[in-house]
Parts: C-alpha cells; sequence; structure tokens
C-alpha cells in the first residue's frame, strides 16, 4: 500500500473530525503512529515494520475519551452504540457466521462486530456482560458514530 500526502491529509482530516486521540498504521515497510497532542497531531515514523503472516495493513485506532459507560433503559437494557462512522460487518467474513446473535452471551471484551473506515477494519467490543436481546444494525449497513446497534440485558 502506498501512501500519497494527500492519502495522509484525508486521513489527518478524519482524524480531527472524530474524538480519538491515536492512530497506528502498521504495514510490512513502515509504522506511522499518530497522537493528538494539544490540539494538533505528533508523528511517529519507524521504516522496517512488522511483518505480519497474511502481510497487509493492520491499523489501530484508540479513543482515549471513551464513550461514556452504558446507563440502562427503562426495561433495564443496556445499549451497544457504533464508536466510529463505517460500515458495521456482524461476521469477520462474508458467509461466515455473526460473531453475536441474539441470546448470545457476551463480556466487555467481546466482539461484536467490525466497522470498516477507510479500507481499515476494526474490531467493536460489547463493552457490557449479558446476554444480546436485539440486534439492530444490519450486516454491510453504513452507521454512524453513536447508532444502536445491539441491546444487551445485563448480567446479573
Amino acid at each position: 500500500m502506498n501512501l500519497s500526502h494527500e492519502d495522509v491529509q484525508e486521513i489527518l482530516r478524519i482524524l480531527d473530525e472524530t474524538t480519538y486521540d491515536e492512530l497506528t498504521l502498521e504495514t510490512d515497510r513502515f509504522t506511522l503512529n499518530l497522537k493528538r497532542k494539544g490540539g494538533g497531531w505528533t508523528q511517529e515514523t519507524k521504516l522496517g515494520g512488522k511483518r505480519k503472516e497474511e502481510g497487509g495493513s493492520v491499523a489501530s485506532i484508540n479513543n482515549t475519551k471513551a464513550l461514556d459507560e452504558p446507563t440502562p433503559t427503562e426495561d433495564g437494557l443496556l445499549d451497544i452504540r457504533a464508536p466510529m462512522v463505517g460500515t458495521f460487518y456482524r461476521s469477520p467474513k462474508p458467509g461466515s457466521d455473526p460473531y453475536v446473535a441474539i441470546d448470545s452471551e457476551v463480556k466487555k471484551d467481546s466482539v461484536i462486530g467490525i466497522i470498516e473506515v477507510m479500507k481499515l477494519m476494526n474490531s467493536i467490543p460489547a463493552g457490557v456482560s449479558g446476554e444480546v436481546v436485539e440486534i439492530l444494525a444490519e450486516d454491510a449497513e453504513f452507521v454512524e458514530k453513536g447508532q444502536l446497534l445491539m441491546r444487551v440485558r445485563p448480567s446479573p
């Protein structure tokens, strides 16, 4: 993957519009780490990035300003909301079983889906523990940040 100056500028523009404070992009050739500090972004680049088993690129986005702890709704259910804008996928690849289904038990760190942003796949943790009772986002649906994805009955 070759990133042009315009690609980097577009990434920074998108990051400026989010609450994310850090982006790490690793390829076979380099590792790029961007961090928000004092209203701007700092960059750290390492040449000779880690080689991945399957090749390609890996990116992770850390949100140090995490979404607020879910609060129970009137019926005692907890909402799982999209932490970012992108395309929501319920399974790791087309044709495979979804990460979770109705009646699935999840823990805070259980992956409930993936949101694709600019060809980067971001695993979405449940953030709550309990039983999935509603799935409100369809597979391959474009979701907005904060959009309701699932509802969970909390564990006793």
